[in-house]
């Protein structure tokens, strides 16, 4: 296959919220968002105290803070509008994009099951409109309340029904994804046929560390929780008995998969001496459950590439991170043909493009009608 003009779809790009978009919230709500989920609402001192960077000990000026708002949103509407993001993706030869939130990756932050079902059906409506419904060229991922099971379950119900692509649940759930309590939404969700998408850094605090080399120390052990929370799917049984429910692990990379699946299938074979340790017993070894029904987007992960035969194709999407700086715009070719060389054509195309089509169900006309 050639890299160089195969059609692209990116499994993990981004939308920047307007920084209004939860502003007519009552304002005992409005009190319960985090910080990231509000236009302006910390010192420049008191982020730098949260990442542990030094810096500038004083508080926005008005001017600062309008300032502020204003490039958020110029920010948003440059990747909320369907003709920006299609002339960024001919660039590319991007065809078809996943659409994921920003500021709304830390709704789960919140305490209060009020606020974020609202903040969540906010979001929804805003991102349908923006960018699923004008256009089949992007799969948007819906927020989904998880505070209360009633709420997660009318909500999907409520997105699927308007046709939004796929449904996103926090990497850390609260209670963990092997309590009981998800199992009726684990079988509603199933019958959707939509994909479940985790995001790094969601349902849980990033900030692992403070100091010295934190900033990237933190984002290592952010992606860790992904293998973690895999290893809980599969050894509960939930992979086992949903064999239709798709996982998709989005911006951890995707080179632990090969790890966990080792890790798994012998840990569970060893235990299984220990009577009792291991329930339940499965079927199979983990690592088939893991293959068939797992996935890990990567930017550039050669480590992911290399173990291809390990993993098999299926686990492995390619996604351009894009607006984001750590994302492969504008070089996504040229870092593609570099990690896919050698590939069996129909496993480089599968990554690149082919498994994302099917996970999230992509209008064929993408793939027929000039970008």
């Amino acid at each position: 296959m050639d890299l160089a003009t195969a059609p692209l779809i990116s499994a993990d790009s981004h939308v920047e919220e307007p920084p209004d978009l939860w502003d007519d919230l009552p304002a005992a709500l409005k009190a319960n968002l985090p910080p990231e989920m509000t236009p302006i609402s910390e010192s420049e001192s008191a982020f730098a105290k949260r990442i542990g960077a030094e810096g500038e000990d004083r508080t926005l000026t008005a001017d600062e803070r309008e300032g502020e708002r204003w490039r958020q949103q110029v920010a948003s509407l440059g990747t909320s509008t369907v003709d920006a993001r299609i002339q960024i993706m001919r660039e590319e030869g991007v065809v078809g994009e996943c659409i994921y939130p920003t500021k709304s990756l830390y709704v789960w932050n919140m305490k209060d099951p009020e606020t974020g079902r609202l903040c969540c059906q906010r979001y929804n409506d805003w991102v349908f409109d923006r960018l699923e419904k004008p256009s089949p060229r992007f799969r948007c991922a819906a927020v989904i309340p998880t505070w209360r099971i009633e709420d997660a379950m009318a909500e999907v119900e409520r997105v699927c029904e308007m046709g939004l692509g796929a449904l996103m649940l926090p990497l850390v759930g609260t209670p963990e994804y092997n309590h009981r309590d998800w199992e009726p939404l684990w079988s509603l969700i199933e019958e959707t046929g939509r994909p479940v998408v985790m995001h790094q850094g969601s349902g849980h605090s990033m900030l692992f560390y403070r100091g010295r080399g934190a900033a990237v120390a933190n984002l290592l052990s952010t992606q860790s929780m992904a293998p973690r929370t895999a290893a809980l799917l599969a050894m509960s049984g939930v992979l086992s008995d949903h064999p239709k429910l798709h996982f998709v692990f989005v911006e951890t990379n995707a080179g632990w998969l090969s790890w966990a699946m080792s890790t798994l299938d012998h840990y569970n074979e060893a235990f299984k001496q220990n009577i009792g340790w291991v329930k339940p017993i499965l079927p199979e070894p983990p690592s088939f459950y893991m293959k068939r029904q797992l996935h890990g987007t990567f930017q550039n992960d050669p480590v992911a590439i290399a173990m291809l035969p390990a993993t098999g194709a299926a686990p492995l999407l390619w996604g351009s991170d894009y607006p984001h700086t750590e994302g492969t715009y504008p070089h996504s070719r040229k870092i593609i043909s570099k990690l896919c060389d050698g590939l069996d054509p129909d496993d480089a195309r599968d990554v690149v493009a082919g498994t994302a089509a099917r996970l999230f169900d992509f209008d064929p006309v993408v793939f027929s009608s000039p970008i």
